[in-house]
Parts: C-alpha cells; sequence; structure tokens
C-alpha cells in the first residue's frame, strides 16, 4: 500500500479566507508509488505536507505530536487533512476491512483507505479531534492496533543522528532492531541472552577475583570497599553484587551503538548515511503487512553534494518502500526523474509526472540527460529567465542593476540552456489541467534573421576569385529582411502561454540588437575595438560584425564581460552617463521587458 493523495484544507499555508468547501481543497496533491521529492523555494509549503502527513499517521519513534494554533491558516477556526491508501495487497487489507471502500477498474475491483481529521477550534480553545476512516460521510473512527499499522518512519532535518545511534534507554536503534524478524518472538531464547549471561558470570568473578597470595585484585578492592559501607549501613550479613542488566532482549539491544568500522570519530554525514540505513533496515523488514512510508525533511543535510548523488540513486531503486522526501539541493533535484518531482509554489504543490505537465516523452528523456545542477536552480526561483548562452547569462543582470532590479533579491534565476531547445524547460511550467503554476518565465531569444548574405565573389567571366591563398573570397551583403524578421518574431511570440513568455531580439542577434541600440550602442562598439584589436573596424563597423557573426568569429562572452563591467561601474558612479529609464523604443527593450516580467514590475 501507498499513500497516493493528500488533500488540505486551511492548513498552515495551504487555506482560503472564503467559505470552508469540502468540494475545493486547498492542496489537492498526488503521490507516486516509490519516491517523491518535494522541492521549492523557502517557505513554499513543504514542511506542511510533512507534518499535515505525520499528524495524521504519527511515528515509529513516538515522536511527541500535537496540533497547534499555527496549525490553522489565518484566523480561520478548522482545518482539515485526508490521506488516500491505494495498492492495498490481501494482507494489508485485512487490517482495514471495516473502513476499505472500493474502486472498480474495469472487470476488476481494488480497495481504498481513506482517512479523515477534521480539526475545529472555539477561540484558542482546540477540540478535542480523532482520526477517522471510511468512504464519503460514512466515517469511523480507527482503532488503536489500525492506526499502528500507519505509523511512519519520519527523519528530522536537523536530525541528531548520533543520538539516536549510541546505546541508552528506549534508543531509535534498539526500537529499529526490535521490529526485525530476527528478534521478534525471540524475546526470551535468543543467543543474545546467552552471550551477555556469559558476561554476567565474568563481571561477577572480575568483583570477587584475588591473587594467588589470596589478595583482593583491583575488582574485589573497589567491591569491599563498597561492601564496608554497606555493612555499616545495613549490618555485617550484607554486600553487595556487580550484574549486567540482561534480562531480556530489549534491555541488550539498548547497550548497542551503530558505527561505521574503521571510522574512529564519524562526521555528521557519515552518521546521517548509518541512520538512514538502519531506517530503511525497519521500513523493508519482512512479515509487515502495514504502510511503508518513510517522511525525510531536508534529505542533503550534513551531506556534501557526492554523498547526495549515491544517497538518492539508492533510494530510487527501492520498490517496497514509498518515500517524501523535502529538499533544497539543486544537486538532488537534477539526478532525480523529473517524474519523482513535485514543485511547490504559490500555495499549491505541482507534481512533474507526464499526466501533469505539457513535457512530451522526448522532453522528459532530454531532461533526464541535460537537467543538470546549474540548471535544476529554476526550480528553487520565484521567476526564471531562460538564456540561449554566456553572453545573455552574463550582461542580463548588470542590465537589470541599470533599471533597478536586483534579480538575487527578487530570486530570479538565470538559466543558461547553451541552446535554443527552450520548450524542454519551458514546459516544466505549463500544466494540463487548472491549478497553473505561477512562475513568470521569460524566454529571452535571438530572432536569428540574417541581415547580411554572405555571397561569393565572381569575376567578369562569372567564376570564383580565389585570394593569394587560393581560397575562394566572399563578400557580404545588407539585405532587406524587416518584413522575414517581423514574421519570425510573431512566430516566437506565439509560443508565449500561460506564465511562459517569449522575449525575441528584435534585429538578428543580441549582439546585433546591442549594436542598433540608442543607449548601448557605443559602448558595444568601443567594446568591440578592444576585444577584436586585429581587425579593422573603421571602413564599416556594421559589415565588419555580420562578418563576424555569419562566420562564427565574434568573441561573444568576452564582450558581454566587457560590457556588463562598464554597466556596472556607471551603476555606481555618482552621475550616470547610460540613461537606460526610458528605452521603448530602443532595440534592447526585448531584455527590460522580460526582465520586468519576471520581477513583477
Amino acid at each position: 500500500m501507498y499513500l497516493s493523495n493528500i488533500k488540505l484544507w486551511n492548513f498552515r499555508k495551504f487555506g482560503a479566507d472564503e467559505e470552508f468547501e469540502i468540494a475545493k481543497p486547498n492542496l489537492n496533491l498526488n503521490l507516486t508509488e516509490g519516491v517523491n521529492v518535494i522541492i521549492g523555494e523557502n517557505d513554499s509549503g513543504k514542511t506542511s505536507i510533512i507534518d499535515a502527513i505525520k499528524l495524521v499517521l504519527r511515528t515509529h519513534s513516538y515522536e511527541y505530536i500535537r496540533v497547534d494554533d499555527k496549525d490553522f491558516f489565518n484566523n480561520t477556526n478548522r482545518f482539515r487533512i485526508q490521506l488516500k491508501f491505494e495498492g492495498l495487497s490481501p494482507e494489508e487489507a485485512k487490517n482495514f476491512t471495516e473502513w476499505l471502500g472500493w474502486h472498480k477498474i474495469g472487470e476488476k475491483v481494488k480497495p481504498f483507505l481513506n482517512l479523515v481529521y477534521d480539526v475545529k477550534r472555539n477561540g484558542k480553545k482546540i477540540l478535542p479531534v480523532d482520526v477517522k476512516a471510511g468512504v464519503n460521510d460514512d466515517s469511523y473512527l480507527l482503532t488503536a492496533e489500525a492506526k499502528e499499522y500507519l505509523k511512519v518512519t519520519y527523519l528530522k532535518p536537523l536530525r541528531d543522528a548520533e543520538n539516536d545511534l549510541i546505546a541508552k534507554r528506549n534508543s531509535r536503534l534498539s526500537q529499529i532492531l526490535l521490529g526485525d524478524d530476527g528478534f521478534k518472538g525471540e524475546e526470551s531464547d535468543h543467543e543474545l541472552l546467552q552471550i551477555f549471561s556469559g558476561l554476567k558470570s565474568n563481571l561477577e568473578s572480575y568483583f570477587n577475583e584475588v591473587n594467588e597470595e589470596g589478595l583482593a585484585k583491583v575488582g574485589k578492592q573497589i567491591k569491599d570497599k563498597i561492601d564496608g559501607y554497606v555493612k555499616d549501613f545495613y549490618g555485617n550479613d550484607y554486600e553487595t553484587e556487580f550484574e549486567a542488566s540482561s534480562n531480556n532482549i530489549k534491555n541488550i539491544l539498548e547497550k548497542l551503538t551503530l558505527s561505521l568500522k574503521g571510522e574512529a570519530n564519524p562526521g555528521l554525514g557519515t552518521l546521517n548515511r548509518l541512520f538512514m540505513a538502519a531506517e530503511l533496515l525497519h521500513l523493508n523488514k519482512s512479515n509487515w503487512t502495514g504502510l511503508r512510508l518513510g517522511l525525510v525533511e531536508e534529505l542533503e543535510a550534513h551531506l556534501h553534494p557526492q554523498a547526495q548523488m549515491q544517497v538518492i540513486e539508492t533510494l530510487q531503486k527501492l520498490d517496497k518502500i514509498q518515500l517524501i522526501l523535502t529538499t533544497h539541493s539543486p544537486s538532488l533535484a537534477s539526478k532525480l526523474k523529473l517524474e519523482n518531482l513535485i514543485v511547490c509554489n504559490n500555495e499549491n504543490a505541482f507534481p512533474m509526472g507526464t499526466a501533469y505537465t505539457k513535457l512530451g516523452e522526448e522532453n522528459y528523456k532530454f531532461l533526464e540527460k541535460f537537467l543538470d545542477t546549474t540548471k535544476a536552480n529554476l526550480f528553487f526561483a520565484k521567476g526564471v529567465i531562460l538564456v540561449e548562452g554566456w553572453a545573455e547569462e552574463i550582461l542580463i543582470p548588470s542590465i537589470a542593476n541599470a533599471v533597478g532590479i536586483n534579480l538575487t533579491e527578487k530570486g530570479i534565476s538565470i538559466v543558461n540552456i547553451g541552446h535554443v531547445g527552450f520548450d524542454h524547460y519551458a514546459k516544466i511550467y505549463l500544466r494540463q489541467t487548472e491549478p497553473n503554476m505561477k512562475v513568470p518565465v521569460a524566454v529571452i531569444t535571438d530572432c536569428d534573421v540574417k541581415e547580411y548574405e554572405k555571397k561569393l565573389r565572381l569575376d567578369s567571366n562569372g567564376k570564383p576569385i580565389k585570394n593569394d591563398k587560393g581560397k575562394n573570397e566572399y563578400e557580404f551583403v545588407k539585405i532587406d529582411v524587416q518584413k522575414i524578421t517581423q514574421q519570425e518574431i510573431i512566430k516566437i511570440n506565439k509560443k508565449s502561454e500561460s506564465n511562459v513568455k517569449y522575449f525575441p531580439a528584435p534585429n538578428w542577434t543580441l549582439e546585433y540588437s546591442l549594436f542598433k541600440s540608442t543607449t548601448f550602442g557605443t559602448v558595444f562598439q568601443d567594446v568591440v575595438k578592444v576585444v577584436h584589436k586585429g581587425t579593422d573596424w573603421t571602413i564599416d563597423f556594421e559589415k565588419s560584425l555580420a562578418e563576424k557573426l555569419i562566420n562564427k568569429g565574434l568573441k561573444k562572452t568576452e564582450i558581454a564581460y566587457q560590457i556588463a563591467h562598464v554597466i556596472d561601474e556607471d551603476v555606481k558612479a555618482e552621475f550616470q552617463k547610460i540613461q537606460i529609464s526610458d528605452i521603448t523604443n530602443d532595440t534592447i527593450n526585448y531584455i527590460i521587458n522580460a526582465i520586468k516580467y519576471v520581477a513583477g514590475n
């Protein structure tokens, strides 16, 4: 069995000031059987989802969990959590027979379990409530036995793994081991009891041992000193006895500590992985007919990126366990299959599976291969700018600063995809059905309509002219592409959909638009002349620029870096030379509009 759906009404961030309606949950999130990773910016609701599950199901580690005023959305006086479980095997279903509902799928009928936790308060007093189960309004209280089959394993975000792995009374390690088949039913006749029984005999000998001369050894000397006080307290007929408390298997397991062999002082990262390994033993125990659900907050805690990769690869291979994880790590997000991701945004949560996004099969294949760490930061952004290459990535933050917008403060990510296949990334944010994602996505792209044509130079006889090296000579001729450019821009703009907006350059490329710009034209020409010192720019700058663009000889990244530096220095200056406040008709305005769009201006 697995948790297939969670619905929330007025629980923490997921709520509304409107009248409470059962038919309109504030969160309706479907989950997959295997790994579910919830990602998103801070305070987007990731922990609220985890806590809602814990509040209903409780945990194996017997944490103190209770309803609090902060669990109610704003000033509302009622919240509701509904959990649905599917995929129950007959052995699992028999634990919940009187509460089950049934789905008819073709000729087959399959069971499901629906839990409801509906909490109300009167002023500041939270009214007592318990978990119910059933179909529609026919819900009945779950028994304590049934609840035991639904408890989850929970790993805190800032977990104290060392404290959970060391020997102590009721240690988490002893709880995990006691639940394993190797110890169940063997409480009174286990091999460990015999081992500790031998320890008891050895301890008794140690504290009563004398040497060949009949003198007390160290252990007996200590015992004799204590016995002296005891005789004074009780009388000469009394003496003490040292023993190892090992009358049952639980006591023995509470004396065990788990560590990594060969690691004298393991760090937090090692201890965290050890703790996760122990918890997986518990979740994967055989002959268990209850829920196998693990909740892990901030999986990356104390783990370096490579360790994160190893852990997530292992977790994705598990087939009997359902895991719901939260993370802030782009490294983890980039390693996961997109179908396993859930993006929290704007008081909602959006699964990235094929049934929900407008991504096609080829898009998923592409992203699985090319969605690396540098691009995965788009999942944590409040706004996203997709660009073709390094030049745009370098230049856009400086232009944004010049118009008074700090992209970092706004939580906006610039994602350099390295090519023009924007659909692979943009469609991540497009949904097949409502609700739609509200992260503004700006796609900045060249219109790529060349304004010069490369022609073979011919002599009067129509034969190619050769240079002194015997190679063909070419000339670059300006052509009228205004109509074609406008058609291409219209075509690109039509790709805009919902929160994804396209912003095409009005002239050929970014560099050509910079050259044509009344704001940046002079700066661009000055920088190009410095970067390409060996080129004669005095005769016809535009033609020379076109030649380098067509021949792919323009050092775009270096030019962008130099222009960005000029803009940054100008912004710091007392009097700005670059006036960028009103450039409505400027050829660089498409970048300004894109920046303002994602920034919400």
